[in-house]
C-alpha cells in the first residue's frame, strides 16, 4: 500500500512544481524577446514613432515583469517556503491562497519598479559611452559600503518571518510587499549594472542573477557582496580604459 504524503509535504511539492513551471515559462518568454530584439539596436529604450510614451513604458513594464520573474524567482522561492512554515497553517487550500497573495505582493513591487526603470534606462543609454563605465564603478563601490551591508541584513531578516497574529490575506500581501521592497533596495546596485551592461543581454542577465543568488543565499553574504563589488569595479575600469 502506497503512503500518502502529508498535506504540508504535498503542498510544498505543489509550490515547487508551480515555481519551476513559472520559472521555465518566464525564461522561455525572455529568451524569445531577447532574440527578437537582437537585430534592433537601442531596444528596449526606443519609443517607436507609432507609440506614445505611456504605451512604450507599459510595453517595457510587461517585458521587465517577465524578466524579473525569471531572475528573482530562484531567490524568492525559499522565502515563500519559509512563509508557509511560519504561518503554522495546516489547511492546504487556505495556505496555497495565502502563498499566492504573498507572491503577488512581492512581484508587484518589481512590476511597478519598471515604471521608474524605463526612464532611467533611457537616460543611461543617452549618456556618452565613457560615462557608463564610471556608473558601473559607482555601483561596484555601493556593493562595498555599509548601506549594502544593512540592506542585505534587512533582506535576510525579512525572509525569515514570524507572525504574532493569524495569517490572513492582508498580512500575506503586506509580507510580500515588504519582501519585494527589501529585495529591490538590496538589488539596486546590481540593477544599475544590468542596465549599463544591457537589459536584454542574456549574459548580463545570467551574471546578475547568479550574483543576486550568491549574495542572498550563501552564509557569508557580505563577503560575497564585496567580492561582487570588486568584480564590478574591475569590469568598469576595464571598459573605461578600453574606451580611452
Amino acid at each position: 500500500m502506497m503512503n500518502t504524503p502529508r498535506p504540508e509535504v504535498a503542498g510544498t511539492r505543489a509550490l515547487l512544481a508551480a515555481a519551476a513551471l513559472l520559472f521555465l515559462g518566464s525564461v522561455a518568454v525572455t529568451l524569445a524577446w531577447c532574440g527578437s530584439m537582437a537585430s534592433m539596436p537601442g531596444m528596449p529604450w526606443m519609443v517607436m514613432p507609432e507609440q506614445t510614451w505611456p504605451g512604450a513604458n507599459a510595453d517595457f513594464v510587461g517585458m521587465w515583469s517577465v524578466m524579473m520573474v525569471a531572475m528573482m524567482l530562484p531567490v524568492f522561492a525559499p522565502a515563500l517556503l519559509r512563509y508557509r512554515q511560519a504561518t503554522g497553517l495546516r489547511d492546504g487550500q487556505r495556505l496555497q491562497g495565502l502563498t499566492a497573495v504573498a507572491a503577488l505582493g512581492y512581484f508587484s513591487v518589481w512590476m511597478l519598479s519598471g515604471l521608474a526603470i524605463f526612464p532611467l534606462g533611457i537616460g543611461l543609454a543617452a549618456l556618452p559611452m565613457r560615462l557608463q563605465p564610471l556608473i558601473m564603478m559607482v555601483a561596484g563601490v555601493a556593493q562595498l559600503g555599509a548601506w549594502k551591508s544593512r540592506q542585505l541584513a534587512c533582506c535576510r531578516q525579512a525572509m525569515r518571518p514570524s507572525f504574532a497574529r493569524p495569517a490572513a490575506p492582508r498580512t500575506a500581501w503586506r509580507h510580500g510587499l515588504r519582501l519585494g521592497l527589501r529585495c529591490f533596495y538590496c538589488c539596486a546596485p546590481l540593477t544599475v549594472v544590468l542596465l549599463v551592461l544591457g537589459v536584454m543581454d542574456l549574459r548580463a542577465m545570467a551574471a546578475v542573477t547568479v550574483a543576486i543568488g550568491l549574495e542572498r543565499l550563501v552564509p557569508a553574504s557580505q563577503r560575497v557582496a564585496s567580492l561582487i563589488g570588486i568584480a564590478v569595479i574591475a569590469i568598469g575600469l576595464f571598459q573605461l580604459l578600453s574606451a580611452l
